[in-house]
């Protein structure tokens, strides 16, 4: 089995290592599995020659957790965790969560909140003079000033509260060696200003720094227009207007060909200094970053834990691709890995598959091949690898681009060898589909389009009985905010999904997810949208209610009530009795929403359908 890399003193020394390049910092439980930012961080630099220790989950309340491999050489690496440590703790109704699957045993309170800073703080305060560099998707989403749901304020950069030298955002592979070799060299952690995907704080040249303002860089509104308040202490107008004018600018320079470097002032001595974006990963860099030596599964010190739950999902998961060009406003993949699509080769993943069945824990099954969007497999277009993406329009909204490339063909050639491997029983699709991107590759014929070709494969192997798609919502305005496509897209989605079961000759049902309380979403919406589950007989598995995370177009509108694209006016439900509501309209069947429900539709003027609903109720009790 792969030796994993050493999480105590005793492990390190053990490898003959009197002291580790880097000590890498997480939130979650130490899982050597490519699904994990930190196996692939530290593999992809142990494959570089540097030594690595793991520092998993330490104990916080004081810096000597964080001696425990002593000094460095080179530097401390921090990340949260794969998820942001407050979306991680607490519920979108703020109540803190029970339960931790990135944790042994599931079990909450192994995390601090706000953990990059906690880390942060607490390695500086155990070696002063060690480089700090933060990353993973904690950090990058707050690596400028940004909104904070839990507090409901504009916080400052993180790297700034954290007191770090480098912040990487973005998946960081290039960055973080290009750091660890600028380090190795002797260059001061001060002076490593350049590189793409990091942010850095410096001083103005005039007093005494080395930042000079150049014609290109773009200069975001100072942060002390973005925290202005009113005389009730309330966020001011003219702060939520500076807050869209930063978000859209940010928005329109996260792209690595037209990307320019992004300056946020603090004071008169302190700048946040974020470098453009890192050129996305090539096919045969992403396959040997898949290929390098992972353990693939978690540390067996937590054996007698029980595990780390998070691995079930995707110890036998295989990602294909990174990236998403579909612009949905309540999602930060865009932020975090852009909307240039990469892929790896049908070799790299068969090979992976390979892997997968020398397991003995395999049973035969894939849970998964895909990513952000799994029938995305390459570039929107061919002009955006030499002119960068559109900055003012998506790709697929309010409907698809006319230089859109629509083709399944390498999707469906990559899960047919997949499915062929030796050893494989089935392979499954649950990482989402795209099915407006899918019906756009439909219209180029109805015989023979590849999208046709890929809903026959897909419902005839790749459906586990149920398909889950994200349709989110119904109502147009709602669906505009979200830049999601019409309900008649989706409804003819359901009726080809259906029609290619029937030839299949197969009885699978289809999951829709919806999102409650997004911003544009009224009360009526919420109705609307209870109404439709009524009656297309859709009872949704679970509802999400919208969590403004950093680093999203749709947190900008809800902080601000302002489209930040647009300069318009957006409806937000903020009340938690509201969001509750809306929330409750989704579930509209269970009787623990059954108050909610008819409050809901009393306030709506839509009485009649909660009466409905009882006379439904109590002639199918009847027939029971």
């Amino acid at each position: 089995m792969t030796n994993f890399l050493p999480t105590t003193k005793k492990e390190m020394k053990s490898l003959g290592w009197d002291q580790p390049d880097f000590v890498l910092i997480t939130g979650d439980a130490y899982v050597d599995h490519p699904s994990f930012g930190t196996a692939i961080i530290s593999r992809i630099l142990e494959s570089r020659g540097y030594r690595v220790a793991i520092l998993s989950q330490p104990d916080w309340k004081s810096a000597d957790d964080f001696k425990r491999f002593g000094k460095p050489k080179l530097g401390f690496l921090i990340n949260g965790g794969n998820v942001d440590s407050m979306v991680n703790n607490f519920s979108v109704f703020k109540n803190r969560r029970k339960k931790d699957v990135y944790s042994p045993g599931g079990k909450a309170g192994r995390r601090p909140d706000r953990a990059v800073i906690v880390y942060s703080n607490r390695a500086r305060e155990a070696y002063k003079d060690v480089p700090v560099i933060l990353g993973g998707l904690e950090a990058s989403l707050r690596r400028l000033a940004h909104y904070d749901y839990w507090e409901d304020k504009v916080r400052r950069s993180v790297l700034l509260d954290a007191k770090a030298d480098l912040l990487i955002y973005g998946m960081g592979e290039r960055a973080v060696l290009e750091i660890a070799e600028a380090l190795e060299s002797g260059i001061q952690v001060k002076d490593i200003t350049w590189i793409r995907g990091t942010c850095t704080v410096m001083k103005p040249y005039e007093k005494g720094g080395s930042l000079s303002i150049d014609e290109e860089d773009i200069v975001l509104p100072e942060y002390s227009r973005l925290a202005e308040t009113d005389m009730n202490g309330e966020a001011a107008e003219s702060a939520k207007v500076a807050y869209c004018e930063s978000f859209r600018l940010q928005y329109r320079s996260n792209d690595a060909i037209n990307g320019k470097r992004l300056i946020e002032k603090y004071d008169e001595h302190t700048y946040v200094v974020q470098n453009p974006p890192q050129m996305p990963l090539e096919r045969q860099e992403l396959d040997d970053i898949y290929a390098l030596d992972y353990a693939r599964n978690y540390h067996p010190s937590y054996e007698k834990d029980g595990g780390v739950p998070a691995i079930n999902e995707v110890k036998f998961s295989i990602t294909s691709n990174r990236g998403c060009f579909g612009g949905c406003a309540f999602c930060a993949i865009t932020y975090h890995q852009g909307r240039e699509v990469r892929s790896r080769s049908i070799d790299s993943i068969v090979s992976e598959a390979q892997l997968m069945t020398e397991d003995r824990e395999f049973k035969g099954y894939i849970h998964d091949v895909g990513g952000p969007t799994a029938n995305f497999r390459n570039p929107s277009c061919r002009k955006q690898l030499q002119h960068g993406m559109c900055g003012s329009k998506d790709c697929l909204f309010p409907k698809p681009c006319s230089q859109l490339e629509t083709d399944h063909s390498d999707y469906i050639n990559l899960l047919r060898a997949v499915r062929n491997v030796k050893g494989v029983k089935k392979v499954f699709v649950r990482s989402g589909i795209r099915f407006d991107y899918l019906l756009a590759d439909w219209k180029k014929g109805r015989k023979g389009s590849s999208g046709e070709e890929f809903l026959n494969e897909l419902c005839e192997h790749h459906v586990s009985g149920i398909l889950k798609v994200a349709p989110e919502h119904v109502c147009p305005v709602v669906l505009n905010r979200m830049h999601k496509p019409g309900v008649e897209i989706f409804d003819r989605f359901c009726q080809e999904y259906d029609t290619v079961n029937r030839k299949c000759g197969k009885k699978q049902y289809m999951i829709p997810y919806f999102i409650s309380s997004h911003p544009g979403s009224t009360l009526d919406d919420a109705v609307d949208l209870a109404v439709y589950m009524k009656n297309t007989g859709f009872v949704p598995d679970q509802v999400q209610d919208f969590y403004p995370t950093p680093g999203t177009l749709a947190t900008c509108m809800y902080y601000t009530e302002i489209d930040p694209l647009t300069g318009k006016p957006v409806y937000v439900a903020k009340t938690m009795k509201e969001k509750k509501m809306q929330r409750a309209l989704m579930h509209f069947n269970k009787k623990e929403n059954r108050k909610l429900v008819e409050e809901a539709l009393e306030i709506t003027g839509r009485k009649d359908l909660f009466d409905e609903q009882n006379r439904g109720h109590k002639k199918r009790s009847g027939k029971r």
